[in-house]
Protein backbone atom coordinates (compact mmCIF):
# COMPACT_ATOMS: atom_id res chain seq x y z
CA UNK A 1 0.00 0.00 0.00
CA UNK A 2 1.10 3.46 -0.61
CA UNK A 3 -0.09 6.08 1.72
CA UNK A 4 -0.05 6.79 5.37
CA UNK A 5 -2.15 9.13 7.29
CA UNK A 6 -2.26 10.62 10.68
CA UNK A 7 -1.64 13.43 13.13
CA UNK A 8 -1.66 17.16 12.96
CA UNK A 9 -2.50 17.26 9.25
CA UNK A 10 -3.84 13.76 9.40
CA UNK A 11 -4.92 11.36 6.74
CA UNK A 12 -6.05 7.83 6.32
CA UNK A 13 -4.36 6.01 3.52
CA UNK A 14 -3.38 2.69 2.17
CA UNK A 15 -0.13 1.30 3.38
CA UNK A 16 2.44 -0.49 1.29
CA UNK A 17 5.55 -2.25 2.40
CA UNK A 18 7.00 -0.92 -0.84
CA UNK A 19 5.91 2.67 -0.45
CA UNK A 20 8.22 5.63 -0.77
CA UNK A 21 7.61 7.99 2.12
CA UNK A 22 9.23 11.41 2.04
CA UNK A 23 8.00 11.76 5.59
CA UNK A 24 8.89 8.55 7.30
CA UNK A 25 7.10 6.02 9.45
CA UNK A 26 7.97 2.95 11.91
CA UNK A 27 10.17 1.59 14.72
CA UNK A 28 12.59 -1.14 15.78
CA UNK A 29 15.33 -1.84 18.25
CA UNK A 30 18.17 -4.34 18.23
CA UNK A 31 18.76 -4.04 21.94
CA UNK A 32 21.11 -1.06 21.90
CA UNK A 33 18.73 1.52 20.54
CA UNK A 34 20.27 1.60 17.08
CA UNK A 35 17.58 -0.28 15.21
CA UNK A 36 17.74 -3.51 13.26
CA UNK A 37 20.95 -4.59 11.56
CA UNK A 38 20.41 -8.25 10.68
CA UNK A 39 21.23 -9.37 7.16
CA UNK A 40 18.41 -9.00 4.68
CA UNK A 41 17.89 -10.66 1.30
CA UNK A 42 20.74 -10.21 -1.15
CA UNK A 43 23.21 -10.23 1.74
CA UNK A 44 22.40 -6.62 2.56
CA UNK A 45 23.15 -5.32 6.04
CA UNK A 46 20.71 -2.51 6.64
CA UNK A 47 20.89 -0.32 9.71
CA UNK A 48 17.38 0.82 10.57
CA UNK A 49 18.06 4.13 12.27
CA UNK A 50 15.67 5.52 14.88
CA UNK A 51 16.43 9.15 13.99
CA UNK A 52 16.29 8.96 10.22
CA UNK A 53 18.54 8.10 7.30
CA UNK A 54 18.36 10.74 4.56
CA UNK A 55 21.95 11.71 3.66
CA UNK A 56 21.86 15.02 5.45
CA UNK A 57 24.01 17.61 3.64
CA UNK A 58 24.63 21.35 3.88
CA UNK A 59 23.77 23.51 0.91
CA UNK A 60 27.41 24.02 -0.09
CA UNK A 61 27.73 20.25 -0.53
CA UNK A 62 24.88 20.10 -3.05
CA UNK A 63 25.06 20.80 -6.79
CA UNK A 64 23.12 23.60 -8.40
CA UNK A 65 20.65 22.11 -10.87
CA UNK A 66 19.41 18.66 -11.71
CA UNK A 67 16.01 17.03 -11.68
CA UNK A 68 14.20 14.52 -9.49
CA UNK A 69 11.53 12.11 -10.71
CA UNK A 70 9.45 10.21 -8.16
CA UNK A 71 6.38 7.97 -7.91
CA UNK A 72 3.03 8.91 -6.40
CA UNK A 73 0.25 6.53 -5.45
CA UNK A 74 -2.61 8.87 -6.32
CA UNK A 75 -3.11 12.43 -7.50
CA UNK A 76 -6.04 12.81 -5.15
CA UNK A 77 -9.22 14.57 -6.16
CA UNK A 78 -9.13 16.67 -2.97
CA UNK A 79 -5.92 18.75 -2.91
CA UNK A 80 -6.69 20.78 0.22
CA UNK A 81 -4.29 19.39 2.81
CA UNK A 82 -6.56 20.54 5.64
CA UNK A 83 -9.63 18.76 4.27
CA UNK A 84 -11.02 15.58 5.80
CA UNK A 85 -10.62 13.75 2.48
CA UNK A 86 -6.90 14.35 2.09
CA UNK A 87 -4.32 11.56 2.13
CA UNK A 88 -0.55 11.52 2.43
CA UNK A 89 -0.37 11.80 -1.34
CA UNK A 90 -2.33 15.05 -0.97
CA UNK A 91 0.19 16.20 1.60
CA UNK A 92 3.15 15.24 -0.57
CA UNK A 93 1.92 17.45 -3.40
CA UNK A 94 0.86 20.28 -1.06
CA UNK A 95 4.25 20.44 0.64
CA UNK A 96 6.13 21.23 -2.58
CA UNK A 97 4.38 24.52 -3.29
CA UNK A 98 2.90 25.75 0.00
CA UNK A 99 4.48 27.42 3.06
CA UNK A 100 6.64 25.13 5.18
CA UNK A 101 6.44 26.96 8.50
CA UNK A 102 8.32 24.47 10.69
CA UNK A 103 11.34 22.20 10.40
CA UNK A 104 12.05 19.07 12.46
CA UNK A 105 15.12 16.90 12.88
CA UNK A 106 14.92 13.11 12.81
CA UNK A 107 14.17 12.95 16.54
CA UNK A 108 11.28 15.38 16.17
CA UNK A 109 12.85 18.52 17.60
CA UNK A 110 11.04 21.63 16.37
CA UNK A 111 12.62 24.68 14.72
CA UNK A 112 10.72 27.57 13.12
CA UNK A 113 11.61 27.79 9.43
CA UNK A 114 13.58 31.09 9.25
CA UNK A 115 12.41 31.67 5.68
CA UNK A 116 8.93 32.25 7.10
CA UNK A 117 9.34 32.94 10.81
CA UNK A 118 11.87 35.21 12.54
CA UNK A 119 10.95 33.77 15.93
CA UNK A 120 8.34 31.82 17.88
CA UNK A 121 8.00 32.48 21.61
CA UNK A 122 5.92 30.68 24.23
CA UNK A 123 4.72 32.48 27.34
CA UNK A 124 2.04 32.13 30.01
CA UNK A 125 -0.69 34.57 30.92
CA UNK A 126 -2.39 33.34 34.06
CA UNK A 127 -2.89 29.65 33.28
CA UNK A 128 -3.11 30.19 29.52
CA UNK A 129 -0.42 29.30 27.01
CA UNK A 130 0.36 32.15 24.61
CA UNK A 131 2.48 31.67 21.49
CA UNK A 132 3.74 34.66 19.52
CA UNK A 133 4.87 34.23 15.91
CA UNK A 134 7.10 36.90 14.35
CA UNK A 135 6.67 36.49 10.59
CA UNK A 136 9.41 37.25 8.08
CA UNK A 137 8.73 40.63 6.43
CA UNK A 138 9.46 39.14 3.00
CA UNK A 139 7.10 36.18 3.38
CA UNK A 140 4.41 36.56 0.72
CA UNK A 141 1.93 34.30 -1.05
CA UNK A 142 2.38 33.94 -4.80
CA UNK A 143 -0.63 36.19 -5.51
CA UNK A 144 1.04 39.05 -3.63
CA UNK A 145 -0.91 38.65 -0.37
CA UNK A 146 1.45 39.11 2.60
CA UNK A 147 1.82 36.11 4.89
CA UNK A 148 0.73 37.73 8.13
CA UNK A 149 -1.42 37.20 11.19
CA UNK A 150 -4.56 36.81 9.06
CA UNK A 151 -3.24 33.53 7.61
CA UNK A 152 -2.86 32.20 11.16
CA UNK A 153 -6.35 33.41 12.07
CA UNK A 154 -7.79 31.79 8.94
CA UNK A 155 -6.03 28.49 9.64
CA UNK A 156 -7.47 28.47 13.17
CA UNK A 157 -10.96 29.43 11.98
CA UNK A 158 -11.22 26.50 9.61
CA UNK A 159 -9.65 23.95 11.98
CA UNK A 160 -11.33 24.74 15.29
CA UNK A 161 -14.47 22.70 14.62
CA UNK A 162 -16.93 25.53 15.20
CA UNK A 163 -18.22 25.65 11.62
CA UNK A 164 -20.12 22.40 11.12
CA UNK A 165 -20.13 22.91 7.34
CA UNK A 166 -16.34 22.58 7.23
CA UNK A 167 -15.01 19.06 6.68
CA UNK A 168 -11.63 19.34 8.36
CA UNK A 169 -9.31 16.40 8.98
CA UNK A 170 -8.44 17.36 12.56
CA UNK A 171 -9.46 19.92 15.16
CA UNK A 172 -7.06 18.66 17.85
CA UNK A 173 -5.30 21.61 19.44
CA UNK A 174 -7.04 24.22 17.33
CA UNK A 175 -10.32 23.79 19.21
CA UNK A 176 -8.49 24.71 22.43
CA UNK A 177 -7.39 28.11 21.10
CA UNK A 178 -9.23 31.10 22.57
CA UNK A 179 -8.06 33.68 20.04
CA UNK A 180 -5.66 34.47 17.22
CA UNK A 181 -4.95 38.18 17.08
CA UNK A 182 -2.76 40.79 15.46
CA UNK A 183 0.22 41.70 17.60
CA UNK A 184 2.20 44.93 17.38
CA UNK A 185 1.86 44.85 13.60
CA UNK A 186 0.41 42.66 10.83
CA UNK A 187 3.53 40.46 10.83
CA UNK A 188 3.00 39.35 14.43
CA UNK A 189 0.41 36.67 15.24
CA UNK A 190 -0.54 36.11 18.88
CA UNK A 191 -2.19 32.76 19.64
CA UNK A 192 -3.85 32.41 23.04
CA UNK A 193 -5.08 29.05 24.31
CA UNK A 194 -7.97 28.60 26.74
CA UNK A 195 -5.65 26.84 29.22
CA UNK A 196 -2.16 25.34 29.28
CA UNK A 197 -1.40 23.60 25.98
CA UNK A 198 1.87 21.62 25.89
CA UNK A 199 1.70 20.52 22.25
CA UNK A 200 1.58 23.90 20.48
CA UNK A 201 4.60 23.05 18.30
CA UNK A 202 2.35 20.76 16.28
CA UNK A 203 0.07 23.62 15.17
CA UNK A 204 0.34 26.19 12.36
CA UNK A 205 3.08 24.27 10.61
CA UNK A 206 0.93 24.60 7.50
CA UNK A 207 -1.21 27.67 6.90
CA UNK A 208 -4.31 28.36 4.82
CA UNK A 209 -4.47 31.36 2.49
CA UNK A 210 -7.00 33.99 3.67
CA UNK A 211 -8.72 33.84 0.26
CA UNK A 212 -10.20 30.49 1.34
CA UNK A 213 -12.82 32.26 3.39
CA UNK A 214 -15.99 30.15 3.16
CA UNK A 215 -16.88 26.53 3.82
CA UNK A 216 -17.75 26.15 0.14
CA UNK A 217 -14.31 27.36 -0.96
CA UNK A 218 -12.64 25.13 1.63
CA UNK A 219 -14.49 22.14 0.18
CA UNK A 220 -14.52 23.01 -3.54
CA UNK A 221 -11.56 25.25 -4.38
CA UNK A 222 -9.03 22.41 -4.44
CA UNK A 223 -11.22 19.73 -6.03
CA UNK A 224 -9.42 18.30 -9.02
CA UNK A 225 -6.94 21.15 -9.18
CA UNK A 226 -4.06 22.87 -7.44
CA UNK A 227 -4.00 26.56 -6.58
CA UNK A 228 -0.49 27.84 -7.34
CA UNK A 229 -1.51 31.43 -6.62
CA UNK A 230 -2.26 30.53 -3.00
CA UNK A 231 1.10 28.85 -2.52
CA UNK A 232 4.44 30.25 -1.37
CA UNK A 233 7.88 28.76 -1.29
CA UNK A 234 10.97 27.77 -3.26
CA UNK A 235 8.95 25.82 -5.83
CA UNK A 236 5.84 26.57 -7.85
CA UNK A 237 3.52 24.31 -9.82
CA UNK A 238 4.63 23.81 -13.42
CA UNK A 239 1.92 21.36 -14.46
CA UNK A 240 -0.75 19.15 -12.90
CA UNK A 241 -2.43 16.53 -15.08
CA UNK A 242 -5.13 14.76 -13.09
CA UNK A 243 -6.22 12.64 -16.04
CA UNK A 244 -2.71 11.51 -16.89
CA UNK A 245 -1.57 11.28 -13.29
CA UNK A 246 1.43 13.60 -13.17
CA UNK A 247 2.49 16.79 -11.42
CA UNK A 248 5.70 18.81 -11.62
CA UNK A 249 7.32 21.71 -9.79
CA UNK A 250 10.00 24.22 -10.83
CA UNK A 251 11.79 27.05 -9.00
CA UNK A 252 9.55 29.92 -7.97
CA UNK A 253 10.79 33.33 -9.16
CA UNK A 254 8.75 34.94 -6.35
CA UNK A 255 10.65 33.09 -3.63
CA UNK A 256 12.64 35.31 -1.26
CA UNK A 257 14.81 32.65 0.36
CA UNK A 258 17.74 30.46 -0.67
CA UNK A 259 17.40 29.31 -4.26
CA UNK A 260 16.27 25.71 -4.65
CA UNK A 261 19.02 23.34 -5.68
CA UNK A 262 16.86 21.36 -8.11
CA UNK A 263 15.65 22.62 -11.48
CA UNK A 264 12.57 20.41 -11.46
CA UNK A 265 10.70 17.83 -9.37
CA UNK A 266 8.21 15.51 -11.08
CA UNK A 267 5.78 12.90 -9.80
CA UNK A 268 4.13 10.12 -11.78
CA UNK A 269 1.17 8.12 -10.49
CA UNK A 270 2.23 4.46 -10.40
CA UNK A 271 1.23 1.20 -8.75
CA UNK A 272 3.77 -0.58 -6.54
CA UNK A 273 5.04 -3.06 -9.13
CA UNK A 274 5.36 -0.37 -11.79
CA UNK A 275 7.30 1.79 -9.32
CA UNK A 276 10.01 -0.76 -8.59
CA UNK A 277 10.23 -1.67 -12.29
CA UNK A 278 10.70 2.00 -13.21
CA UNK A 279 13.34 2.42 -10.52
CA UNK A 280 15.23 -0.61 -11.76
CA UNK A 281 15.07 0.78 -15.31
CA UNK A 282 16.41 4.16 -14.19
CA UNK A 283 13.17 5.99 -15.06
CA UNK A 284 12.59 7.30 -11.53
CA UNK A 285 15.07 8.24 -8.83
CA UNK A 286 13.67 6.51 -5.75
CA UNK A 287 11.38 3.68 -4.70
CA UNK A 288 10.29 1.98 -1.54
CA UNK A 289 12.14 -1.30 -1.09
CA UNK A 290 10.54 -2.50 2.14
CA UNK A 291 9.54 -5.92 0.81
CA UNK A 292 11.52 -9.07 0.02
CA UNK A 293 10.93 -8.73 -3.72
CA UNK A 294 11.86 -5.06 -3.93
CA UNK A 295 14.84 -5.41 -1.63
CA UNK A 296 16.16 -8.26 -3.79
CA UNK A 297 15.91 -5.98 -6.82
CA UNK A 298 17.69 -3.22 -4.92
CA UNK A 299 20.51 -5.61 -3.96
CA UNK A 300 20.96 -6.52 -7.63
CA UNK A 301 21.34 -2.82 -8.52
CA UNK A 302 24.57 -2.76 -6.53
CA UNK A 303 26.52 0.44 -5.99
CA UNK A 304 24.35 2.53 -8.30
CA UNK A 305 21.90 3.11 -5.45
CA UNK A 306 21.72 3.62 -1.72
CA UNK A 307 19.26 1.87 0.57
CA UNK A 308 18.27 4.15 3.43
CA UNK A 309 16.23 2.86 6.34
CA UNK A 310 14.74 4.34 9.48
CA UNK A 311 12.27 3.47 12.16
CA UNK A 312 8.96 4.78 11.05
CA UNK A 313 6.52 6.83 13.13
CA UNK A 314 3.45 5.12 11.73
CA UNK A 315 1.06 2.32 12.48
CA UNK A 316 -0.15 -0.40 10.14
CA UNK A 317 -3.64 -1.29 11.27
CA UNK A 318 -6.91 -2.98 10.42
CA UNK A 319 -10.15 -1.06 10.58
CA UNK A 320 -13.57 -2.66 11.01
CA UNK A 321 -16.52 -0.62 9.79
CA UNK A 322 -18.98 -0.66 12.66
CA UNK A 323 -21.64 0.84 10.37
CA UNK A 324 -21.69 -2.36 8.32
CA UNK A 325 -24.78 -4.36 9.43
CA UNK A 326 -22.91 -7.49 10.53
CA UNK A 327 -20.28 -5.46 12.40
CA UNK A 328 -22.62 -3.31 14.48
CA UNK A 329 -22.33 -5.87 17.31
CA UNK A 330 -19.18 -5.28 19.35
CA UNK A 331 -18.89 -8.99 20.13
CA UNK A 332 -18.67 -9.74 16.42
CA UNK A 333 -15.93 -7.13 15.96
CA UNK A 334 -14.12 -8.60 18.96
CA UNK A 335 -14.38 -12.06 17.40
CA UNK A 336 -12.88 -10.86 14.13
CA UNK A 337 -9.87 -9.31 15.84
CA UNK A 338 -9.42 -12.28 18.18
CA UNK A 339 -9.14 -14.52 15.11
CA UNK A 340 -6.27 -12.50 13.58
CA UNK A 341 -2.78 -13.75 14.37
CA UNK A 342 -0.76 -10.54 14.32
CA UNK A 343 2.55 -12.35 14.79
CA UNK A 344 2.03 -14.32 11.59
CA UNK A 345 1.14 -11.16 9.69
CA UNK A 346 4.29 -9.46 10.97
CA UNK A 347 6.33 -12.39 9.64
CA UNK A 348 4.77 -11.84 6.22
CA UNK A 349 5.44 -8.11 6.29
CA UNK A 350 9.08 -8.40 7.40
CA UNK A 351 9.99 -11.52 5.42
CA UNK A 352 13.45 -11.07 3.97
CA UNK A 353 14.09 -7.67 5.54
CA UNK A 354 16.31 -8.84 8.41
CA UNK A 355 14.04 -6.90 10.75
CA UNK A 356 11.91 -7.57 13.79
CA UNK A 357 10.10 -5.42 16.32
CA UNK A 358 7.93 -5.45 19.40
CA UNK A 359 4.28 -5.97 18.51
CA UNK A 360 2.69 -2.49 18.80
CA UNK A 361 0.02 -1.91 21.42
CA UNK A 362 -0.78 1.76 20.90
CA UNK A 363 -1.91 4.11 18.16
CA UNK A 364 -0.78 7.12 20.20
CA UNK A 365 2.91 6.58 20.93
CA UNK A 366 5.55 4.28 19.46
CA UNK A 367 7.72 1.82 21.39
CA UNK A 368 10.70 4.14 20.90
CA UNK A 369 8.97 7.04 22.67
CA UNK A 370 8.90 7.87 26.37
CA UNK A 371 5.54 7.06 27.92
CA UNK A 372 4.68 4.26 25.49
CA UNK A 373 2.57 1.44 26.91
CA UNK A 374 1.05 -1.65 25.29
CA UNK A 375 -2.61 -0.81 25.86
CA UNK A 376 -4.03 -3.30 23.36
CA UNK A 377 -2.92 -6.46 25.18
CA UNK A 378 -5.16 -5.57 28.12
CA UNK A 379 -8.31 -6.13 26.03
CA UNK A 380 -7.33 -8.49 23.18
CA UNK A 381 -5.41 -11.67 22.54
CA UNK A 382 -5.25 -14.05 19.61
CA UNK A 383 -7.63 -16.91 20.43
CA UNK A 384 -9.65 -18.68 17.74
CA UNK A 385 -11.79 -20.55 20.26
CA UNK A 386 -12.65 -17.32 22.04
CA UNK A 387 -13.62 -15.84 18.67
CA UNK A 388 -16.07 -18.69 18.11
CA UNK A 389 -17.45 -18.34 21.62
CA UNK A 390 -18.02 -14.62 21.09
CA UNK A 391 -19.94 -15.32 17.90
CA UNK A 392 -22.10 -17.87 19.66
CA UNK A 393 -22.78 -15.37 22.45
CA UNK A 394 -23.88 -12.93 19.73
CA UNK A 395 -26.46 -15.45 18.50
CA UNK A 396 -24.51 -17.09 15.67
CA UNK A 397 -24.43 -20.83 15.00
CA UNK A 398 -21.85 -22.78 13.03
CA UNK A 399 -23.21 -24.31 9.86
CA UNK A 400 -22.31 -27.51 8.01
CA UNK A 401 -20.02 -25.45 5.77
CA UNK A 402 -17.94 -24.36 8.77
CA UNK A 403 -19.16 -20.76 8.67
CA UNK A 404 -21.26 -19.03 11.31
CA UNK A 405 -24.69 -17.65 10.48
CA UNK A 406 -27.51 -15.84 12.27
CA UNK A 407 -31.15 -15.82 11.20
CA UNK A 408 -30.12 -17.48 7.98
CA UNK A 409 -27.46 -14.89 7.11
CA UNK A 410 -23.89 -16.14 6.84
CA UNK A 411 -21.30 -13.98 8.58
CA UNK A 412 -19.56 -12.76 5.45
CA UNK A 413 -17.27 -9.72 5.33
CA UNK A 414 -15.66 -7.76 2.52
CA UNK A 415 -11.93 -7.01 2.63
CA UNK A 416 -11.03 -4.20 0.21
CA UNK A 417 -7.43 -4.64 -0.97
CA UNK A 418 -5.69 -1.58 -2.40
CA UNK A 419 -2.88 -1.75 -4.95
CA UNK A 420 -0.85 -4.59 -6.37
CA UNK A 421 2.10 -5.17 -4.05
CA UNK A 422 2.71 -8.76 -3.02
CA UNK A 423 2.97 -8.12 0.72
CA UNK A 424 -0.52 -6.64 0.84
CA UNK A 425 -1.90 -9.49 -1.24
CA UNK A 426 -0.25 -12.11 0.98
CA UNK A 427 -1.56 -10.34 4.06
CA UNK A 428 -5.12 -10.37 2.73
CA UNK A 429 -4.91 -14.07 1.89
CA UNK A 430 -3.53 -14.88 5.34
CA UNK A 431 -6.32 -12.96 7.09
CA UNK A 432 -8.89 -14.72 4.91
CA UNK A 433 -7.55 -18.10 6.12
CA UNK A 434 -7.44 -16.96 9.76
CA UNK A 435 -11.07 -15.84 9.70
CA UNK A 436 -12.14 -19.02 7.93
CA UNK A 437 -10.62 -21.00 10.80
CA UNK A 438 -12.90 -19.02 13.13
CA UNK A 439 -15.96 -19.60 10.94
CA UNK A 440 -16.03 -16.16 9.33
CA UNK A 441 -16.16 -15.80 5.56
CA UNK A 442 -13.94 -13.07 4.11
CA UNK A 443 -14.25 -12.02 0.49
CA UNK A 444 -11.32 -10.08 -0.98
CA UNK A 445 -12.09 -7.27 -3.40
CA UNK A 446 -9.08 -5.85 -5.25
CA UNK A 447 -9.08 -2.15 -6.19
CA UNK A 448 -6.40 0.14 -7.69
CA UNK A 449 -4.53 2.67 -5.58
CA UNK A 450 -6.33 5.47 -7.41
CA UNK A 451 -9.55 4.36 -5.68
CA UNK A 452 -8.15 4.76 -2.20
CA UNK A 453 -9.61 8.17 -1.37
CA UNK A 454 -13.06 7.18 -2.57
CA UNK A 455 -13.06 3.90 -0.61
CA UNK A 456 -11.79 5.55 2.55
CA UNK A 457 -14.03 8.60 2.44
CA UNK A 458 -17.16 6.57 1.69
CA UNK A 459 -16.19 3.81 4.18
CA UNK A 460 -16.74 1.36 1.34
CA UNK A 461 -15.40 -1.69 3.20
CA UNK A 462 -16.01 -4.08 6.07
CA UNK A 463 -12.33 -4.76 6.85
CA UNK A 464 -9.58 -2.45 5.62
CA UNK A 465 -5.80 -2.40 5.95
CA UNK A 466 -4.35 1.10 6.16
CA UNK A 467 -1.81 3.24 7.95
CA UNK A 468 -1.71 6.17 10.33
CA UNK A 469 1.48 8.21 9.85
CA UNK A 470 2.71 10.83 12.29
CA UNK A 471 3.70 14.21 10.92
CA UNK A 472 5.33 15.12 14.24
CA UNK A 473 6.23 13.38 17.53
CA UNK A 474 3.27 14.77 19.48
CA UNK A 475 0.99 11.75 19.20
CA UNK A 476 -0.73 12.42 22.51
CA UNK A 477 -2.05 15.69 21.09
CA UNK A 478 -4.06 13.78 18.49
CA UNK A 479 -5.69 11.18 20.69
CA UNK A 480 -9.08 12.65 19.85
CA UNK A 481 -8.34 12.50 16.15
CA UNK A 482 -7.68 8.77 16.48
CA UNK A 483 -10.53 7.74 18.75
CA UNK A 484 -13.28 10.37 18.90
CA UNK A 485 -16.63 9.14 17.66
CA UNK A 486 -16.91 11.98 15.13
CA UNK A 487 -13.29 12.01 13.95
CA UNK A 488 -12.74 11.81 10.20
CA UNK A 489 -9.63 9.69 10.83
CA UNK A 490 -11.54 7.06 12.81
CA UNK A 491 -13.05 5.19 9.88
CA UNK A 492 -14.32 2.46 12.22
CA UNK A 493 -17.04 4.88 13.44
CA UNK A 494 -16.62 3.44 16.93
CA UNK A 495 -16.66 5.57 20.04
CA UNK A 496 -19.29 7.26 22.16
CA UNK A 497 -20.20 10.76 23.30
CA UNK A 498 -19.30 9.69 26.82
CA UNK A 499 -15.79 8.72 25.71
CA UNK A 500 -15.48 11.96 23.73
CA UNK A 501 -16.02 13.86 26.97
CA UNK A 502 -13.21 11.88 28.60
CA UNK A 503 -10.95 12.89 25.73
CA UNK A 504 -11.87 16.56 26.20
CA UNK A 505 -11.10 16.32 29.92
CA UNK A 506 -7.73 14.70 29.18
CA UNK A 507 -6.83 17.44 26.69
CA UNK A 508 -7.18 20.07 29.40
CA UNK A 509 -4.60 18.49 31.71
CA UNK A 510 -1.73 20.99 32.01
CA UNK A 511 1.39 18.91 31.29
CA UNK A 512 2.53 16.39 28.72
CA UNK A 513 3.22 13.76 31.36
CA UNK A 514 -0.25 14.06 32.88
CA UNK A 515 -1.90 13.75 29.49
CA UNK A 516 0.16 10.70 28.51
CA UNK A 517 -0.63 9.01 31.83
CA UNK A 518 -4.34 9.56 31.29
CA UNK A 519 -4.14 8.44 27.67
CA UNK A 520 -2.64 5.13 28.75
CA UNK A 521 -5.73 4.65 30.91
CA UNK A 522 -8.14 5.62 28.15
CA UNK A 523 -6.61 3.83 25.19
CA UNK A 524 -7.47 0.33 26.43
CA UNK A 525 -11.06 1.51 26.72
CA UNK A 526 -10.90 2.75 23.13
CA UNK A 527 -9.39 -0.53 21.90
CA UNK A 528 -12.23 -2.36 23.65
CA UNK A 529 -14.59 -0.98 21.01
CA UNK A 530 -12.79 -3.31 18.56
CA UNK A 531 -12.69 -0.95 15.64
CA UNK A 532 -8.95 -0.39 15.21
CA UNK A 533 -6.22 -3.03 15.40
CA UNK A 534 -2.53 -2.11 15.02
CA UNK A 535 -0.22 -4.93 14.05
CA UNK A 536 2.99 -3.34 12.80
CA UNK A 537 5.06 -0.19 12.69
CA UNK A 538 7.93 -1.44 10.57
CA UNK A 539 10.87 0.22 8.87
CA UNK A 540 10.92 2.64 6.00
CA UNK A 541 13.39 1.26 3.47
CA UNK A 542 13.98 3.45 0.45
CA UNK A 543 16.20 2.85 -2.55
CA UNK A 544 17.60 6.02 -4.08
CA UNK A 545 20.02 6.76 -6.87
CA UNK A 546 23.47 7.55 -5.51
CA UNK A 547 23.99 11.14 -4.53
CA UNK A 548 20.51 12.32 -3.60
CA UNK A 549 20.87 14.54 -0.54
CA UNK A 550 18.40 15.36 2.24
CA UNK A 551 15.89 12.71 1.22
CA UNK A 552 15.08 9.10 1.98
CA UNK A 553 13.88 7.71 5.31
CA UNK A 554 13.82 10.82 7.52
CA UNK A 555 12.17 9.67 10.75
CA UNK A 556 10.42 12.79 12.01
CA UNK A 557 12.67 15.09 9.96
CA UNK A 558 11.19 17.84 7.83
CA UNK A 559 13.90 19.49 5.72
CA UNK A 560 13.64 22.64 3.59
CA UNK A 561 12.59 21.73 0.06
CA UNK A 562 15.23 24.09 -1.34
CA UNK A 563 17.93 21.91 0.21
CA UNK A 564 16.99 18.68 -1.55
CA UNK A 565 19.30 17.92 -4.45
CA UNK A 566 22.30 16.01 -5.78
CA UNK A 567 25.63 15.87 -3.98
CA UNK A 568 28.64 17.56 -5.57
Amino acid sequence: MKKFGRFRIATVATLSATALALTACSSSDDGDGNGSSKKAVGGLEIDVKPTGDYNEKDRDEIKDGGELTLALGELTEQQNSFHANMTTDTRTVWSWYNPQMALFDGEGNYTPNPAYLDSVDESTEGDKTVVTYEINDEATFNDGTPIDWTAFENTWRFNNGKDMDVQVNSTDGYELIESVEKGENDKEAVVTFESPYPWWQGLFNDILHPAIDTAEKFDQEYLGKLNPQYGAGPFKVENADFRGGSVSFVPNEKWWGDEPKLDKVSYRVMESQATINAFQAGEIDAAGVGSKNNLTIAADMGDSIDVRAATRPASVLFTLNSKAPQLADKDVRHAVFAAIDRDQLAEIRYNGLGYEEEMPGSLTLYPTQDGYKDNLSEVLEYDVEEAKSLLEDAGYSEGDDGYYAKDGDKLSLRYVLIGDDEVSKSTATAVQKMLKDAGIELKIEERPSSDFSKISNERDFDLFLSGFAASDPFGAAYFGQTYASDSTLNKSSTGTEEFDKKIEEMQKLPTRDEQIERINELESEAFAEYGLLPYANGPVMVGLKKGIANMGAPGFAVVPKENIGWEK
